[in-house]
């Protein structure tokens, strides 16, 4: 028998819906983890039937972190204006916005990586390898890792979220699709922070 109170606890760390937790809990036996693990792939399986679907609706939502010295604003496209009035995708963009001012993406997904950046970032990683002096092959290898390293910490979708870094913003895009059972899009966001020069980010699913 799952408890209401296991079923409270895990919708609190996953935003799913009551049901959907109390099936996962019965699934994994009432282990919390494995049922987070069980909505984690329901909820990707979910996103992925969904992103097809046009998402012509949404919010424009602005965060000004306290201070007033930095600001972002996020535009997060959904299907309909009903879901984008709802108090959990509202949750979901303010999150967006302040996850961004606080860890400084550069773009919604790394297709948008311009290339001359990652191409330079590329060039100096090629460089320290080379500088060990490891075989050739090791060093693709280091090059590759370390690539992969930067586009994952300045990708916002491969961010660890930073309320909740045992999943990323695109774990989260999930969970949010599979909750509100609507196409989300994170489209682009723009981030200001005083004295520097404006960072944009756009399009994404």
């Amino acid at each position: 028998m799952i408890s209401a109170s296991l079923v409270k606890e895990l919708r609190e760390k996953t935003g799913a819906g009551m049901m959907d937790c109390k099936h996962a809990l019965e699934e994994a036996g009432g282990d919390i983890e494995k049922a987070v693990d069980h909505l984690r792939k329901t909820g990707a399986a979910k996103a992925d039937k969904k992103a097809s679907r046009a998402a012509n609706d949404g919010v424009v939502l602005s965060y000004i972190h306290p201070g007033s010295r930095l600001g972002v604003m996020v535009e997060v496209n959904c299907e309909t204006d009903f879901v984008a009035r709802t108090d959990n995708f509202q949750q979901f963009v303010r999150d967006v916005a302040m996850h961004i001012a606080a860890a400084n993406p550069v773009v919604v997904q790394r297709e948008q990586m311009p290339a001359g950046l990652a191409e330079r970032e590329k060039a100096i990683f090629l460089e320290q390898a080379r500088d060990s002096g490891k075989p050739e092959e090791i060093i693709e290898k280091m090059v590759t890792g370390r690539l992969e390293k930067f586009y994952a910490e300045n990708t916002l979708l491969e961010q660890p979220f930073v309320k909740d870094p045992q999943k990323t913003i695109g774990d989260y895009l999930k969970a949010t699709i599979a909750t509100l059972g609507e196409n989300i899009l994170i489209s682009r966001f723009v981030r200001f922070e005083l004295g520097e020069a404006s960072q944009n980010g756009d399009a994404a699913d």
